[in-house]
């Protein structure tokens, strides 16, 4: 499973093998705490879909930062 986590700088990839799903879980619940917006794309689809909630299953998940106005 990867994590894609966009930042000022372009992103940053993170990889996680089916063993450590309990990091990974940790890992996106405080992506969002951090107030991310996290949108997951399956094995072989083109496009991602919004979630609030960690899927094992995904072969990517986007993390995206909130939006600042001003």
């Amino acid at each position: 499973m990867k994590f894609s986590i966009m930042d000022q700088s372009g992103h940053t990839t993170e990889q996680y093998a089916p063993a450590e799903v309990a990091r990974a879980m940790e890992r996106f619940a405080a992506l969002v705490a951090e107030g991310r917006t996290a949108a997951t794309r399956k094995e072989g689809a083109s496009e991602y879909s919004v979630t609030r909630q960690f899927d094992p299953s995904a072969e990517e998940t986007l993390f995206v930062p909130r939006l600042k106005g001003g």
